[in-house]
């Protein structure tokens, strides 16, 4: 591939990881002005219009009526997984934690798609796989008892296993969504159309429908833009621009970092050394079970 393909990819993976690096920040700004619902439903008729522009801009409408029955049975049930339920326990989990401590947990996602890929991919695990768990997870044993391992007192239990269970959720996703062979924005524009409704439908199941303060609206507007639509695309056009995706790949793990001093002054929260320590075991250990990967694929 050429290299300006390659500086392509680049800048298209670095505008996604920066995007990414400022979500966690409107996460807990948007949520002072309504609740994690209706969080879930703005910024999931944001997203969904940005797809809709994209579909018509890239002349795709056509794939999206040509769609069969499958097609959008399909899509309902990757919606029901991305964005309703992996955004509602996500939401949530922002609702509960400080958010440099949701965000690094979340970061966890890569090692449980590692776990779940055994059973739903028959996958084998490895030596190196198990002992990045171990590191993985001891930064995660870091930021949620805020360094105080040995006493176990987690500083809220029920939003860390919120944001440990989003991973788990959208590993599901990611694993179901690659034997989705469709056009990535068509599929996610329906993905996210389709779940419109079921958005709606829990907000009126939690009895918080509202009129919601311009605040809160142009943050879930910024949220679906940047977290929950356009951001995707993007970051696959630097995949599929790249001469060597590897490379651009490793660009997502300065998203955490960067999040951290937005988080530090976008928030006004004081970053503990517990979270930076843990994000550093999380990261070290994603790495490490990377380059295990590679050398397994040199070797074959």
């Amino acid at each position: 591939m050429a290299i300006a393909d390659q500086k392509r990819a680049y800048l298209c993976g670095l505008a996604a990881v920066l995007l990414w690096s400022t979500v966690a920040s409107a996460f807990k700004l948007t949520l002072r002005y309504m609740d994690y619902a209706e969080l879930l439903f703005w910024a999931s008729c944001a997203s969904t219009g940005a797809l809709g522009v994209l579909v018509i801009a890239q002349g795709k409408v056509g794939q999206v009526l040509r769609s069969q029955p499958t097609d959008y049975a399909r899509s309902l049930t990757l919606g029901a997984l991305n964005p309703l339920l992996y955004y509602l326990i996500l939401f949530k989990a922002y609702q509960l934690l400080p958010a440099q401590e949701a965000q690094a947990l979340n970061y966890t996602w890569a090692l449980t798609l590692t776990w779940l890929s055994i059973p739903l991919l028959g996958q084998r695990i490895g030596r190196r796989d198990l002992a990045a768990g171990l590191i993985c997870y001891a930064g995660v044993l870091v930021i949620s008892t805020r360094g105080e391992i040995w006493t176990l007192r987690f500083s809220d239990p029920f939003g860390v296993a919120l944001a440990l269970g989003s991973t788990v959720v959208w590993a599901f996703y990611w694993i179901y969504n690659t034997r989705d062979k469709r056009d990535p924005v068509v599929r996610l524009f329906l993905n996210f159309a389709l779940s419109l409704p079921l958005a709606f439908g829990c907000v009126l199941l939690m009895g918080q429908w509202r009129a919601p303060a311009w605040p809160g609206l142009l943050g879930a507007a910024y949220i679906g833009f940047f977290e929950m639509g356009i951001t995707y695309v993007l970051w696959q056009w630097a995949l599929r621009y790249a001469e060597n995706t590897s490379k651009v790949g490793n660009l997502i793990f300065i998203s955490p970092f960067c999040s951290l001093v937005l988080i530090h002054f976008a928030l006004g929260e004081a970053i503990r050394w517990a979270t930076l320590a843990g994000l550093v075991l999380i990261v070290a250990g994603l790495l490490y079970q990377q380059r295990g990967r590679k050398g397994a694929r040199r070797r074959r």
